[in-house]
């Protein structure tokens, strides 16, 4: 686990890549509840504009913020986060998309024992959450 000694300001803390298929929108759907067609089939999607199956928004936002909880060790000390949506997740029939995660330290507030990770998240080199930051309490 981190903690502010060890840690400056644009240091980039972890990354990794995530892959996405179909298998997980389903588990996903069954454990969210959210079984909304768009999530499984190409045809709904595409009638409401979509380009095809996408990710849900929250199961990518999870998966994002899931970096960050195995970099502090434990996801109890995120306080805060939130994001915007910026881009769906489109999810091939066959295969996997890949969401690529980024963590960097944004900013550090020793008064208060705080510090803000910067998410970058990127599929295809393209941003699919915009503006995603977590706070930590690392003391």
């Amino acid at each position: 686990m981190a903690d502010m000694t060890s840690i400056n300001v644009g240091d980039v803390v972890a990354t990794r890549t995530i892959a996405v298929d179909r298998k997980t929108l389903v588990r996903y759907a069954g454990a969210s509840g959210d079984f909304n067609d768009i999530h499984y089939s190409d045809v709904v999607a595409r009638a409401v504009g979509l380009p095809g199956v996408i990710a849900h928004g929250m199961w990518t936002m999870g998966a994002a913020v899931s970096v960050l909880e195995d970099f502090l060790g434990d996801a109890g000390l995120v306080i805060d986060y939130q994001t915007r949506f910026s881009r769906p997740v489109e999810v091939p029939s066959t295969g996997t998309a890949e969401i690529n995660v980024s963590v960097a330290v944004g900013a550090i507030d020793a008064a208060r024992g705080t510090v803000r990770f910067d998410l970058s998240v990127t599929v295809s080199g393209a941003r699919v959450l915009t503006k995603a930051q977590a706070v930590a309490r690392l003391g």
